[in-house]
């Protein structure tokens, strides 16, 4: 496991935006949902697209190339044309500073 990353300050990352964090080379998409941090890996399987920057409808992002749909919170898929889930990674906040790491 590495070590956390800093992405950026809770007041920087508002609901309803996102920040991509980079962790070695794995970019990591972390995004407020209702003042809740959730963060993926920044690539859809589909056809490896960025995910950040895609519309977020509750708990769910869709990648603006193909419109492939995936849950905030386990990266599971929800709709084609992507049938495989993209990693979810763990969040954590302190004073004030959002973390997050690729732990797999």
């Amino acid at each position: 496991m590495g070590d956390w990353v800093e992405v950026c300050t809770t007041y920087e990352l508002l609901p309803g935006e996102f920040r991509v964090a980079w962790d070695g080379d794995t970019a990591i998409a972390v995004f407020n949902v209702d003042g809740t941090f959730y963060a993926i890996e920044d690539i859809c399987p589909h056809d490896g697209g960025e995910l950040a920057g895609g519309a977020v409808d509750g708990y769910e992002v869709e990648c603006p190339r193909h419109g492939a749909r995936f849950d905030l919170r386990t990266g599971a898929v929800l709709c084609p044309p992507a049938y495989e889930p993209v990693a979810s990674f763990p969040v954590k906040i302190e004073h004030g500073i959002v973390w997050t790491r690729d732990d797999r």
